[in-house]
């Protein structure tokens, strides 16, 4: 049962506006059908957005932050939950824990990062949990192509793209974690 989902995504405040508004509606989709949000922990940037849309319409939401991250003054302090931790190791660790599923927004180099984690240990089979790349504006493209790549190159094999589902637009995230759920 998916009853929450971990997101990754940006913590620029100068991300293009189409992905805060993205991430406003996906917000509220969450907490219009119940469905937790599990992030990063920060006030700013497009987490900050998805945070308090899910707050903003009556859903829950648990933040994992690291503590000197909490000390730049950029933990969202009102949340259903938030967790600091001491290091950016153990924040990523409650974040794969947490969630039921894996939800990757445009973002830097951090939601690279954890994309690719649980990514490879999808791969490794550590989880088994569905990974989704929104992918506005073609944003993940590039990085798609690269996945080809390494699959053309014989480093991975053509099976990665049962890892992780792409989705264009919000609506298709929502329709596809709904087929996830009746599937169960």
């Amino acid at each position: 049962m998916i009853s929450s989902v971990t997101v990754y995504c940006s913590s620029s405040n100068h991300a293009p506006c189409e992905y805060f508004t993205a991430a406003s509606d996906l917000g509220r989709e969450f907490a219009k059908r119940g469905i937790g949000l599990i992030f990063g922990g920060g006030r700013v940037g497009i987490m900050g957005c998805i945070a308090d849309a899910v707050m903003e319409n009556g859903g829950t939401v648990r933040g994992i932050i690291p503590r000197f991250l909490e000390e730049r003054e950029v933990a969202h302090y009102g949340l259903s939950e938030l967790l600091v931790v001491e290091t950016m190791h153990e924040r990523k660790m409650k974040l794969a824990e947490w969630g039921d599923a894996y939800l990757v927004l445009p973002g830097g180099f951090g939601t690279l990062d954890e994309l690719i984690e649980v990514i490879t240990w999808k791969h490794l089979g550590h989880h088994h949990k569905p990974i989704i790349l929104l992918n506005l504006n073609g944003f993940w493209n590039p990085l798609l192509l690269f996945f080809d790549r390494i699959a053309q190159e014989h480093m991975v094999t053509a099976e990665h793209k049962n890892y992780y589902s792409v989705c264009d637009t919000p609506e298709e995230v929502i329709e596809l974690l709904l087929r996830r759920e009746s599937a169960r």
